[in-house]
Parts: structure tokens; sequence; C-alpha cells
């Protein structure tokens, strides 16, 4: 998914399902989170995190269930594989780990 393309989805408050904690809740797929929702989950600010990608009918089940780390997670992993979009792929090119000899 480009990044035109999460954009579009997340205006259009486009979801895709993923299961949390043995409910199907609706998630903004992975592709179309924002950077600065990402550095909050980074903090640990779950919670904020959780308001953002989750539908706003979704959230209240969030806080109800109170997820260990383990469930989030995979709810986590559940919402980008439905997606189709793997988590931590990058279109970045990899950098080698050896420096270009010199002449």
């Amino acid at each position: 998914m480009s990044a035109a393309d999460a954009q579009e989805i997340e205006a259009e408050g486009h979801y895709v399902a993923a299961e949390l904690c043995g409910e199907e809740v609706q998630v903004i797929p992975p592709s179309a989170w924002r950077a600065s929702w990402q550095r909050a989950l980074n903090q640990g600010q779950i919670d904020f995190f959780a308001e953002k990608i989750l539908h706003p009918d979704d959230y209240d089940f969030f806080l109800e269930v109170d997820p260990t780390l383990e469930e989030w997670l995979t709810f986590v992993e559940d919402a980008s594989s439905r997606s189709g979009e793997p988590l931590g792929k990058s279109a970045a090119r990899s950098r080698s780990g050896r420096p270009t000899r010199r002449r």
C-alpha cells in the first residue's frame, strides 16, 4: 500500500478487522498509522495509541478488556497480517555492514 493510499484510507475512515482478546475490532491499517502515534506507542502510551488506531466504537472495548502486553502484540500482528502489510517492512534498501573498500 502506498503512502497516498494509506492517507486516503485514514481520511475516509476505512478500517480492517483484527482480533483483540477473542473479539473482532476495527483498526486503521498499520500502513496508515501516523509517525506521531507510533512514537507514543514506543514511549509506552498504549492507551493513546489505541485511541488513535481503533474505531471509536471499539476503544471502549479495549479499555474494558485491558489487554496484557502479549495480547496487545498479538492484536498488532493480526492487524498487520490482515491488512497485507507486515510491520517492519521498509521500502529503503538495506545497507551492508561492510565498509566500501578504498583503492
